[in-house]
């Protein structure tokens, strides 16, 4: 752990300490894990009304020039050219294995230009992933992190809220979900998040960040931790890069495979992904409901075989939750062991609580 004068800190780090927020380390960035009003407020805020969240520690990283896209094709396993300017796309980075590098938003702004948000602890590795593939391109890469900031506001009154913050309308609510709105050459307000709940992101110049979130806060908006973002994505059963997913897991295994457009004739990790779907996965991530006797963690070994990769109480359904990968012939019933003992689990649909994001726009053919 980071000593905290080493910690990188976002352009919100004053506002969140005038709101006594508790601060953690996270990826080497000081960021808060919860506010005096509690996890549970938190959670419920972005369930019921409105929570908003400083997402500044996440990369975000301009791919620009006449071969942006060609980059952007070889480097993610979604095909990106079916993605209409305007809108954005989730998909995963892989090593020649099918190793995850890193799952990323890709906001296609033209075939020549697209931001991409990277997780915080994957940034410098994912920008050297995207130069060491650029060879023979013409395409150059622009890390804005530290110049601007990354506010989410998300929740079912999080429209209403977003407009009130920015006092004019900026075409919200005909936005579709993964769709953005570009102002200017540093501000962009998408339509996504990490919730399930509705939502926006919006990327601004580092030195607009606190108004807009004392905005927000204004509007009625909550202010959440990783905390409550940890309890809502998992509830939303929303992999997390170093849990669900890492350079040792491919996405067939880990219900990503939708990610993954075969069809086009070339990436990094083709060949064996392609490889590991016509063989199948050997194992597969499931949703478990855990019986009372200790909230499940992650490391928590499944028995007969597995481990748990995220576990939680859920605020919502009022339950202990977990994600967990098991043997694609598990053969059931599951328990998890908790504290020395083994607690029943019953294997769950996921996600655990029904996405409300907006409906997405439609690919290109």
């Amino acid at each position: 752990m980071a000593s905290p004068s080493s910690l990188l800190r976002t352009p919100l780090d004053d506002a969140h300490r005038r709101l006594h927020a508790r601060m953690v380390d996270f990826a080497g960035w000081d960021m808060p894990v919860q506010y005096p009003s509690g996890i549970l407020k938190e959670h419920q805020a972005v369930r019921e009304a409105s929570g908003v969240f400083d997402l500044s520690h996440m990369g975000r990283v301009f791919v620009r020039g006449s071969d942006a896209m060609a980059l952007a094709q070889r480097c993610c396993t979604r095909d990106l050219s079916r993605v209409p300017s305007g809108s954005a796309a989730y998909s995963v980075m892989c090593e020649a294995d099918g190793g995850i590098v890193d799952d990323v938003i890709a906001y296609v702004i033209s075939p020549d230009e697209l931001l991409f948000v990277f997780n915080a602890s994957n940034r410098e590795a994912d920008i050297a992933f995207f130069e060491t593939h650029r060879a023979g391109l013409h395409a150059t890469l622009h890390d804005v992190t530290f110049e601007t900031a990354l506010i989410g506001v998300q929740g079912p009154d999080a429209e209403q809220g977003l407009r009130t913050a920015c006092a004019s309308d900026i075409g919200l609510a005909s936005l579709a979900g993964y769709g953005f709105v570009r102002i200017g050459a540093d501000r962009l307000v998408a339509r996504t998040g990490y919730t399930g709940e509705d939502g926006f992101e919006v990327m601004l110049p580092a030195a607009d960040a606190e108004g807009v979130w004392n905005a927000l806060l204004a509007a009625g908006a909550v202010p959440c931790g990783l905390g409550a973002r940890d309890t809502l994505r998992t509830e939303a059963g929303f992999a997390l890069y170093g849990h669900e997913i890492d350079r040792y897991t491919n996405p067939f295994e880990a219900r990503l495979g939708w990610v993954v457009d075969l069809d086009k004739p070339e990436f990094i990790g083709r060949d064996a992904l392609l490889d590991i779907k016509r063989h199948g996965p050997t194992r597969r991530l499931v949703g478990l409901r855990v019986a009372p006797g200790g909230v499940p963690r992650p490391g928590a070994p499944v028995l007969p075989s597995g481990q748990v990769t995220s576990g939680t109480f859920s605020p919502t359904l009022r339950a202990n939750i977990a994600m967990a990968y098991v043997p694609v012939d598990y053969p059931g019933p599951l328990q998890v062991e908790i504290r020395g003992k083994p607690v029943e689990a019953e294997v769950t649909r996921l996600p655990f609580v029904a996405h409300r994001s907006r409906p997405r726009a439609t690919m290109k053919a």
